[in-house]
């Protein structure tokens, strides 16, 4: 009795059937790479987002949040977009009366640039997504495409023979579920992961866009804007919040 495992298919794939396997196998490392990456990223900025945050919630004013910036150079997207708040700040009061457009307001200015940051750290969060997103999507009709030959090597073999019986068709018909089932296997991780990385990364820039109206509220005030008596103050500064994809 013929085997027909795993073994008996890759010795009778042909040249595209090949090229098919090597693509959905190409895919499914990249697209496990990235799970990976994007995981082990995502866990080490919140670790290092908290621990900056803890840190900023211990500067009193701006000048001590400051230096703590200059003792340890943010590594993480809080400290990234408050050390782009103050340079923003300190280029705005350097200016003086050389600046080329007068500004009412310099939390205006400050704010332009703290929204170009945060839509800068979501971009850093979301790299990497498009690889899951073209996996999820394309490996379907990829192994559709391996599908679509076996069943037609099926269709040849009853031709040549004039046989439809199952031991003339279970080789094709096997080689076309067999592709079938790789590009699910492929797709269903990816399409799986991209929705979780999606759903944490916009958590995060709404975390962010809300930590650039607290820092701005504290560059304004000298205040932590965490309590009570500040809150309004956040939810009125102008902060221009980069659109959302």
């Amino acid at each position: 009795m013929e085997d027909f495992g795993l073994s008996h298919f890759l010795a009778r794939a042909d040249l595209l059937g090949q090229f098919v396997l090597l693509a959905l196998l190409a895919m499914s490392l990249a697209s496990w790479f990235v799970i990976l990456f994007k995981s082990v990223q995502l866990r080490g900025a919140s670790r290092a987002g908290r621990a900056f945050l803890d840190a900023y919630r211990r500067s009193s004013t701006p000048q001590a949040l400051s230096q703590v910036l200059l003792d340890e150079p943010p590594t993480e997207s809080y400290g990234r977009v408050a050390a782009a708040g103050f340079e923003t700040w300190n280029r705005w009061r350097r200016s003086g009366e050389r600046r080329l457009v007068e500004l009412r307001d310099p939390a205006e200015f400050v704010a332009s640039h703290l929204a170009l940051a945060v839509s800068r750290e979501q971009d850093r969060l979301e790299n990497g997504l498009a690889i899951l997103a073209t996996v999820g999507s394309t490996a379907p009709f990829i192994g559709l495409l391996g599908t679509v030959w076996g069943i037609y090597h099926a269709l040849i073999t009853i031709g040549m023979t004039g046989q439809g019986t199952l031991d003339k068709v279970a080789g094709p018909v096997g080689e076309a579920l067999v592709m079938t089932a790789f590009g699910l296997a492929v797709a269903i991780p990816a399409v799986l992961a991209y929705n979780a990385f999606v759903s944490r990364t916009r958590t995060a820039a709404s975390d962010l866009d809300a930590f650039a109206r607290e820092l701005l509220a504290f560059f304004a005030t000298g205040v932590h804007a965490a309590t009570d008596r500040h809150l309004a103050i956040v939810a009125e500064m102008p902060l221009a919040t980069a659109e959302r994809r």
